[in-house]
This record gives structure tokens, C-alpha cells and sequence, in this order.
């Protein structure tokens, strides 16, 4: 049987293409106005249309056409759109110029005539006036001949496997006439039992996940690039064993990867103080550093929630990461990735700052898989498993800055520059101000 196709929009580095491409759909476009995130996106899924520009103007023919898809049926359509317009009285919320791109997202679902979407944002449009926005998107979705499964739910990573608290608000829909999807429900739990159900299983813990990675510190060359070749330990946790792709069952039904096995990837050193290192090592496991307010990992617990820091239009603040349960550092990317629930093979921007941004602000895999099993079911698809591995794509992808990415694009760089004397970020008003990560915790 045919795989079912998907379509990602506002993909960034790709959690939620990744989970569903594992769920068994075949990602064929993704759009991302980010030139660096969509280089990396192309790095993880070559056989994947990114399309580097904004869904503002994007016509679902034109997504059909850069796909090579035809008249062929979409599946689903995925992403997660920033909003902002909350303060305005008397007005509706979605009409908001600052909410424009989820009036696009709407709009491209129906062009594309897809049988099933996935709507995925923060936890806080639940709460407070944001309920009025929620309300005004459905019936937007109901207007074009979409129906929605009530109530919504607010998923948590944690609950599925991931060892990192991160909740998220999920809306799925269907076009008229078709099997509503119902959301997952938890596989897994906390590693401390924390609401623990009959029949459920523990999930992974800080530990399961990164204590087979090498310790970056033990490589001069990471403090000059993010790479370098390793002898990796044979005993792992039944969840790292998943993350280095050690069995089939570990690709669930998504596309093998050639890579190299034997590298340890996006793991850059960073450099701290001494006088920092010291009070990394003086905080006690699952508590916060008081000086620099970063939260040192519980070996036997999960990650607090793994924030993006800003984007170049907003000052380029480093993504927080967390304090490593047992080097006196922060983690690195690749441990960021590990307690996200992305695979090794996967990789994200050589710097730190854009690598931690992709992970921050993406959903995790392994959540994206569970709520795209949930579409795959209402569907009545049965995906085969591919035979087809992957090559992947060209490294220069993952180190390409913003002004590089454009000119491989062929677009001109959307972000910006700073001025230097003021520190201030030059905008345009209109599309480039809706397209910021308006929505603190911001997903894809």
C-alpha cells in the first residue's frame, strides 16, 4: 500500500517532518522562511521539497508543483504557526495582523484539500483570553469544511517517551465526512513514577538518555567544530540504543539513513569560567544554579523544558541550557537532541547557538510520531516499511550562515542585520514582523 503524504509547514529543523515520516507518512514539502533551518531541514530529508520562504502568498498549486506531488491526494497537513494578537479589544482575534500566518495555515489546508490536519502550539493559548482564539481558529477550520476532535488536548513529551517535561496544545482535524482522529494517549511515564497507570511503561530518564555519550570535554577538537570520531560504548539503555538506530524497530516505519556511526556530531565544547564550573558542581541535582538560573539535570528524573533563546531579530540570545547531572557544564547540542527524542544520525547547525535554537524550538519526534499514529489510524492507512535507504545530504548545509543560506536559496536574507551602534534590529513591518517567533517556547 502507498505511503500517505504529508506536508510540513513552519518546518524549522524538522521534529514534527521526522515523527510523522516514522509514523509511516511521506513528507514530500516543507516550508520553512528560516534560510539556515531550512539548509539543515534539506541536510536531514534529501528526498524532501524545502521551501525556503514564507507560507504568506504560498499557493497550495505551488507547493504541489515544487513536490512534483500533481493531483495526487494529501494526507495531512502539520505545523505550527506563530500568533501574538492578544491584545486587541473588540476585534477578532485571528484577524489580528500579527496572527496572519495562521490565517495562511488555514488557507493552505484547504487549498491543498487535505483529509486530516495537525495544528500544534504553545500550552498558553489555552489559558485566559488566548481561549477566545482558539475558538475563533475552529471556526475557521468549520468554514472551509473541517471538522475538529473537542475538546483539544495539551500532550506532554514526557508522557510519550521523551525524557523532558514539555507540554504543547495539539488541534487535529478532518476534512467533513471523514474518521475523526482521537489523541494519543501516554505510553510512558516518569522515571520517579510520577501518575503512574497500570500497564504503562517507565519512560527514559536523564541518564538513559546521554550516559553512553562521550564527554565532549575529552576532545580538543570540539573546541573548533562540532564533530569528531569516537569509539562509542557497547552497553546502552534500551532508549540510546534506540537513538544510535540499533535495530530495525528503531526507524519504526520511517526511511534508514546512511551515516557514520562512528562520529559524535553537533558537539561543540562551550567555554565557562571556573568560577561558573564551581557553581554548576555546588547545585544539587534537579535544582536551579541561583547565579545563572540553569536548571542542573536529575539523573533519575527528566529534563525541565529545553527553550530556543531568540533569533537574530531579537537580540541572539543563547538558548538556556541546561547543567549536565554530572560534568560541571552545560549540555551540549547532541544532548539536548538525545533529551528531545532526535536520533544521532540526525544534524542540526555546526554553532551552538542556531543548533540549540533548531532543538528548542522544534516538537519532539517521538510526540509527533504518537499524534501522526493517531492520523495514520483514523486514515485506515497501513504503511508498508521502506526498503529505501537514504543518503544524506551535503555537510555544508549545517554550517551555512544566514547570508550563505539565503544565497543558496537564491532569496535575500529575511532576518536582517543588527546595527552595530545600536544594538537595534532593522524590520520590515510586515511580513517579516509576523513571521518573528512571536509565541514564547515556539514550535515545529
Amino acid at each position: 500500500m502507498p505511503r500517505p503524504i504529508g506536508v510540513d509547514l513552519f518546518s524549522g529543523v524538522g521534529g514534527l517532518s521526522l515523527g510523522f515520516e516514522q509514523a509511516g507518512f511521506d513528507v514530500v514539502a516543507a516550508v520553512e522562511y528560516d534560510p539556515v533551518h531550512a539548509a539543515c531541514h534539506a541536510y536531514n530529508f534529501p528526498h524532501c521539497a524545502t521551501l525556503a520562504r514564507s507560507v504568506a502568498g504560498l499557493s497550495g498549486d505551488a507547493i504541489r508543483a515544487a513536490s512534483d506531488l500533481g493531483n495526487r491526494t494529501v494526507d495531512v497537513v502539520f505545523g505550527g504557526a506563530p500568533c501574538q494578537g492578544f491584545s486587541l479589544i473588540g476585534q477578532r482575534l485571528l484577524d489580528d495582523p500579527r496572527n496572519a500566518l495562521v490565517r495562511e495555515f488555514v488557507r493552505i489546508v484547504g487549498e491543498l484539500d487535505a483529509r486530516y490536519f495537525v495544528f500544534e502550539n504553545v500550552k498558553g493559548l489555552t489559558l485566559g483570553p488566548q481561549r477566545k482564539f482558539l475558538d475563533e481558529l475552529i471556526e475557521s477550520f468549520g468554514e472551509i469544511g473541517y471538522e475538529i476532535r473537542l475538546p483539544w488536548k495539551v500532550l506532554n513529551a514526557v508522557s510519550f517517551g521523551v525524557p523532558q517535561h514539555r507540554e504543547r496544545l495539539f488541534l487535529l482535524g478532518a476534512r467533513a465526512g471523514l474518521p475523526l482522529p482521537s489523541y494519543p494517549g501516554p505510553t510512558a511515564l516518569r522515571p520517579d513514577g510520577e501518575e503512574l497507570l497500570s500497564g504503562i511503561e517507565i519512560g527514559p530518564s536523564c541518564r538513559d538518555a546521554l550516559e553512553d555519550l562521550p564527554d565532549a570535554e575529552s576532545f580538543e577538537a570540539l573546541l573548533t567544530r562540532d564533530w569528531v570520531r569516537t569509539k562509542w560504548p557497547s552497553v546502552r539503555s534500551s532508549y540510546a540504543k534506540e537513538m544510535r538506530g540499533d535495530s530495525d524497530a528503531s526507524w519504526h516505519r520511517g526511511y534508514r539513513r546512511n551515516w557514520d556511526k562512528g562520529l559524535l556530531t553537533s558537539s561543540g565544547r562551550s567555554f565557562h569560567t571556573e568560577i561558573s564550573r564551581q557553581r554548576f558542581r555546588e547545585t544539587s541535582p534537579g535544582e536551579v544554579e541561583p547565579i545563572s538560573r540553569l536548571y542542573k539535570l536529575n539523573p533519575s528524573g527528566v529534563s525541565n523544558t529545553l527553550r530556543a533563546g531568540s533569533d537574530a531579530g531579537r537580540g541572539a540570545f543563547t538558548s538556556p541550557r541546561p547543567i549536565h547531572y554530572r560534568h560541571d557544564r552545560c549540555v551540549t547540542v547532541r544532548e539536548m537532541a538525545r533529551l528531545h527524542g532526535f536520533p544521532d544520525w540526525f544534524r542540526f547547525h555546526t554553532t551552538k547557538w542556531h543548533g540549540a535554537r533548531q532543538i528548542g524550538n522544534s516538537v519532539p519526534p517521538p510526540l509527533a510520531r504518537a499524534v501522526a499514529g493517531a492520523v495514520i489510524e483514523a486514515g485506515g492507512h497501513r504503511p508498508r516499511i521502506p526498503d529505501r535507504v537514504l543518503d544524506l545530504g551535503d555537510p555544508s548545509l549545517l554550517s551555512m550562515g544566514l547570508a550563505e543560506a539565503a544565497r543558496y536559496w537564491g532569496i535575500e536574507n529575511p532576518i536582517g542585520r543588527r546595527d552595530r551602534k545600536s544594538g537595534a534590529r532593522k524590520r520590515k513591518q510586515s511580513e517579516i514582523e509576523a513571521q518573528r517567533l512571536l509565541c514564547a517556547g515556539y514550535g515545529k
